[in-house]
């Protein structure tokens, strides 16, 4: 099968992102910037286009970073989608609706999914036993059980994962589980699911993707997909016993309650997400009052899924074989990329080594010096390393040089000197053409102008971003080649010299054109800069479309231009150092946080009650305790556990570091008497050198008092 020459309409999605987190440049590169470089050039040839995207807002994730956060599942999905729809928009991502799971009518489209497979045998009900809490009287999803793990030993290790070891668990395999809901032991019971039969669908599969989209998809997409074909597919749970989703729907005519097997079941998040892209497309209707049907139904709509590399199996074989079922149209292709690392290493979250959208919006594009350009400087970059067919990498030192060397030092240099050169050669106006005193460098260079579309054109359709974008920067090389060539600034040194003011205006001539046309190339990929441009030539965005591609007649003769500005600034030293320290210190802080977490879990570990390793005298003896008194007592910033306290040792005043701030209030420890490890070697928190510990207990509470004497003592009094 290959894809439609003609298409009477696309429809274009890119993968909707899970709304518990921020998401970084990774993510951005991955699925969104390179759909929208492609919908803004269909909507250059004036193709009847819908982008569409949304949140996803359902699955055991979100109650989870709920409980994080201490707060409920809507306020997290709520908090997240508003902050990831000003994000793509911050980076002129154009999705023509940005929707969301939790809306009604996605819950209504995704049950009327579910019960126009299950109404025709495509489902299978399949028994099996899982853990519930008798207490909560629920069943458990995996991250909500707790036990020791077999691999370590861990006491504290999860259904899904040890956090100790990483190593990947079943809640089978936990050793004495418990629920995170109640702490009591859970029990097994009975439980029926969903389930999507994939095996039924293997030779459909193999014909549709291995044999008839070989040449027309990415190698890394169908060799991923071959991999899971060849290995035999399974039936995929469509339901889960979770409270967090899109409820099970009754069976048509039953009332809500009547089958008790479909209580407190929702719809599986893999399920029930990608027919988001179809409510979102109801919705987009609705909005505009059209007829969201052909989107999905006409053979003749073109629908392109863009993706990252870990979910090419839903949109390349479960989705398909969904949409397939229901009489929907499948995708002609799926750009799925790889993945993007960052100076060296892979993005982690968890790890905090990552580029957030937001961080860079604050950095670049909120900055006095900032603003849509260098949104599109950032578009660029990403453009150039778009992880197209492998992993690729994003570093601060190859942002600035992509930025100083090739946008700032060949694009926006080519656009800015062509309108100086015009002010100050031919009074601001575009100049003549004089066809009968053309050279050769002036009919080569109108030539490369009228052949560039259709290459560009080519791969674009071929998801090709990153040569595409080559293209145009080369193109405007070209220009800057030619212009050093002609030299219209030495000939207007001798006006005297026979044709030097008309190969003068030929030559700007020549170059405006083509600014014109760069304008056009450069719009999907950077569409503030395009604007840019237009503004300063003082024509309106009509003439980006893509049929005015290649012409050399854009720009009128006699028309007057506006002065030159800045298309782009460079991206300074110093700012470079920033952000890779700025990266540094949150690697750094994600590991002391991880060690701090790691100590209670050992603590965890260990009943509080139980006595540490035995010691002798001699041990003992070389702790020096003395008697202190707190002098001043102040917050660490941004560290909310730790204080930094200001205590009296007697012949000394000391600087110590305490994590006791969620405890006490600054002015209620002014002026106590404490016990503190004085020969404790200086260690640095938070840059802080602490020169020292005080001693507390912990009440069965939870709760820190301090240790402390019962009357008034000496500072400096040894404590024995």
């Amino acid at each position: 099968m290959s894809e439609l020459k003609e298409p009477k309409r696309y429809l274009v999605t890119s993968a909707l992102p899970y709304a518990n987190g921020q998401k970084h440049i990774g993510h951005l590169a991955g699925a969104y910037l390179p759909a929208d470089i492609y919908v803004r050039y269909l909507r250059a040839r004036k193709k009847d286009v819908v982008f569409v995207c949304g949140s996803d807002e359902h699955g055991t994730a979100i109650p989870i970073q709920a409980m994080k956060e201490g707060t409920t599942p809507q306020s997290i999905i709520d908090k997240y989608h508003h902050l990831l729809k000003e994000n793509f928009e911050a980076f002129s991502i154009s999705f023509d609706i940005y929707d969301r799971t939790s809306n009604p009518i996605h819950h209504e489209t995704a049950r009327e999914f579910f019960t126009y497979l299950e109404e025709r045998n495509e489902l299978e009900i399949k028994a099996s036993e899982q853990y519930f809490d008798e207490a909560a009287n629920t069943f458990l999803a995996d991250r909500y059980i707790k036990g020791t793990c077999p691999q370590c030993g861990f006491a504290n290790a999860f259904g899904d994962q040890c956090e100790k070891c990483g190593s990947t668990l079943s809640p089978e395999e936990l050793i004495d589980p418990v629920s995170t809901l109640s702490g009591n032991p859970p029990v097994k019971r009975a439980t029926r699911h969903w389930y999507l039969p994939l095996d039924r669908h293997e030779a459909w599969l193999r014909q549709w993707i291995i044999e008839g989209h070989k040449d027309d998809w990415k190698v890394n997409v169908t060799g991923q997909c071959k991999s899971w074909i060849d290995a035999g597919l399974q039936a995929r749970a469509v339901t889960r016993d979770l409270d967090w989703g899109v409820k099970l729907p009754p069976k048509t005519g039953e009332d809500e309650n009547a089958d008790p097997d479909r209580s407190g079941k929702v719809l599986y998040v893999w399920f029930d997400a990608p027919i988001g892209y179809i409510s979102a497309t109801k919705q987009w209707a609705l909005n505009h009052g059209k007829d969201w049907k052909p989107y999905w139904m006409d053979p003749e709509t073109k629908l392109v899924h863009f993706i990252g590399k870990d979910n090419i199996v839903f949109h390349c074989i479960i989705f398909p074989v969904m949409l397939k079922l229901h009489g929907y149209i499948v995708p002609e292709n799926v750009p799925g990329n790889e993945f993007m690392n960052l100076e060296g290493d892979k993005m982690s979250t968890s790890r905090n080594w990552k580029l957030d959208m937001q961080d860079f919006i604050d950095d670049f594009i909120n900055k006095e010096n900032g603003g849509p350009q260098m949104a599109d400087a950032l578009r660029y970059y990403l453009t150039t390393i778009l992880p197209e067919t492998k992993d690729s990498e994003f570093t601060w030192k190859g942002f600035q040089d992509a930025v100083n060397g090739e946008l700032v030092a060949a694009f926006a240099n080519f656009f800015n000197r062509t309108f100086v050169l015009m002010h100050k050669l031919t009074g601001g106006k575009v100049p003549k053409f004089h066809n009968d005193l053309a050279d050769e460098k002036d009919r080569e260079l109108i030539e490369i102008i009228k052949n560039a579309p259709s290459r560009i054109q080519q791969l674009l359709e071929e998801y090709k971003f990153r040569e595409a974008l080559f293209e145009v920067i080369d193109l405007s090389r070209r220009g800057n080649k030619y212009m050093q060539d002609k030299e219209p600034w030495i000939k207007a040194k001798d006006p005297e010299a026979g044709n030097n003011q008309s190969s003068i205006e030929n030559c700007l001539h020549i170059c405006l054109q083509l600014c014109a046309n760069l304008s056009i190339y450069i719009s999907p990929f950077l569409p503030n800069t395009a604007k840019k441009m237009c503004q300063m030539m003082k024509v309106v965005d009509k003439m980006l479309d893509w049929e005015n591609a290649g012409s050399v007649k854009l720009l009128s003769v006699g028309y007057s231009l506006r002065s030159p500005a800045l298309l782009f600034r460079k991206i300074e030293d110093a700012e470079v150092e920033m952000q890779v320290i700025k990266l540094k210190k949150g690697l750094e802080e994600s590991k002391m946080q991880q060690e701090e977490t790691n100590n209670k879990l050992k603590e965890a570990e260990t009943p509080a009650n139980s006595l540490k390793t035995e010691i002798v005298y001699d041990d003992f003896d070389k702790i020096d305790l003395r008697i202190g008194t707190i002098l001043h007592a102040e917050k660490v910033a941004k560290a909310d556990k730790l204080l930094k306290l200001e205590v009296e040792m007697g012949m000394e005043k000391r600087t110590i570091v305490s994590g006791i701030a969620q405890h006490f209030s600054l002015e209620a420890l002014v002026g106590k008497q404490v016990i503190v490890v004085a020969n404790l070697a200086p260690r640095k928190m938070r840059g802080i050198e602490s020169q020292g510990m005080i001693l507390t207990a912990e009440q069965p509470d939870g709760k820190l008092i301090l240790v402390n004497p019962d009357t008034l003592t000496q500072p400096g009094s040894q404590v024995k």
